[in-house]
């Protein structure tokens, strides 16, 4: 593929990923804020508990804590602070699947450019969201134990790197077992193998026992889990559908310029 015409699907992708943002951030709010609010006022309110059993002097200290002015607003939090973070979010993850989709282009199938943005946004929702938070699934703000959140981090990109690479060994696999299975057999042998070793991973990762402190909401903490499931399987969707679309009219233009060019004699560019 020419430099010129990645370079034109890479700005499409971030615009694609900036829309499919959009979106996300609605269904973030709408919602996945309200289980966010609702693990805040459960911390609050054993915050409140612990101070009216340890006296008069933690109290004294917690409310001077009280007065100390927060950095940014809770409202500013979940309004402006959410739609920054998932744009720039979804422009970054449209321009690397946009790169993603040059590559996989005429190379993982017979399919056109809007089929194989349904399938790249398909791979990349499974092993960047879908794998990781089966294994780690998400947690409301100010929930799990504070002294190990680095390590639950650590954890949680460590399973997204090896769930991306692992579906990547899988499309290689497919690709090399084709000739031999078929283009069907092939997939359905590559992805068995991208269940086993992943199910693998998942029984040797340690697990994240203390993301979640005793006594917190059941239904409340699959409420926030489910949001941000439907948040993530939003922003994909809707970038699939978009980067489809725009992907289809560059790649068609290019089409017809090279067609055009080929008929009045004139050399393609390299």
């Amino acid at each position: 593929m020419h430099a010129s015409t990645v370079r034109s699907l890479l700005v499409r992708g971030m615009l694609a990923g900036l829309v499919a943002g959009l979106f996300a951030f609605a269904v973030a709010y709408v919602v996945g804020e309200p289980p966010v609010n609702g693990s805040i006022a459960v911390e609050e309110a054993q915050a409140a508990a612990q101070e009216t059993h340890a006296g008069h002097g933690a109290a004294a200290g917690a409310e001077a804590a009280e007065e100390e002015e927060e950095a940014v607003s809770r409202p500013v939090q979940s309004t402006f602070g959410l739609a920054t973070g998932v744009l720039v979010y979804g422009v970054a993850l449209g321009g690397i699947a946009a790169l993603a989709f040059s590559f996989a282009l005429g190379r993982v199938g017979r399919f056109g450019p809007r089929a194989t943005a349904a399938l790249t946004a398909a791979a990349a929702f499974t092993t960047v969201y879908l794998v990781p938070f089966l294994k780690y699934p998400a947690t409301p703000p100010a929930v799990g134990n504070p002294d190990t959140i680095g390590k639950r981090t650590t954890l949680f990109f460590l399973m997204i790197l090896l769930s991306v690479l692992l579906g990547l060994a899988a499309v290689i696999i497919g690709r090399r077992l084709a000739p031999r299975l078929g283009n069907w057999n092939a997939t359905l042998a590559a992805a068995a193998g991208f269940l086993v070793v992943t199910a693998v991973a998942f029984v040797l990762l340690p697990a994240n026992d203390d993301a979640v402190q005793a006594g917190f909401p059941a239904a409340l903490l699959w409420e926030f889990r489910l949001a941000s499931l439907a948040v993530q399987a939003v922003l994909w969707a809707v970038f699939g559908v978009v980067f489809g679309v725009l992907a289809q009219k560059v790649l068609a233009g290019r089409t017809a310029a090279a067609d055009a060019r080929a008929t009045a004699g004139a050399p393609l560019p390299g």
